[in-house]
């Protein structure tokens, strides 16, 4: 009869224990950064884009993404105006600080009307 060493599960224990840490240290960070990006697409489908200063378009991506905790300031988001419409392109950095690490996560959300 084959029995697996107690050291082994707790090896396997701390393996799991490590990738849940992990799991509950980034994914609300993606998931935040996911809902940005929905809202930057629908800002940009939507028919008052077209007709609202670059300015006030800044602003309101730089207020949803206060409201989901991102820290994105006004330079980062950059808006480009065409014949075929609006596009928004948003770029920054969320800083992870964890034991012994610190990771600078980057993100790109961007959308544009078609």
């Amino acid at each position: 009869m084959n029995r697996v060493a107690p050291w082994r599960i707790a090896v396997a224990l701390l393996i799991v224990a490590g990738l849940v840490y992990f799991l509950a240290l980034f994914a609300p960070i993606y998931f935040r950064n996911q809902e940005l990006q929905s809202y930057v697409s629908s800002l940009t489908r939507s028919a008052q884009a077209g007709s609202q200063p670059d300015t006030a378009l800044r602003e309101t991506v730089v207020d949803k993404a206060r409201q989901l905790n991102l820290p994105v300031a006004e330079d980062n988001v950059h808006i480009e105006r065409s014949p075929e419409g609006v596009h928004i392109d948003v770029r920054y950095f969320v800083r992870v600080t964890m034991p012994l690490y610190t990771v600078d996560l980057h993100f790109y959300p961007g959308a544009g009307s078609r």
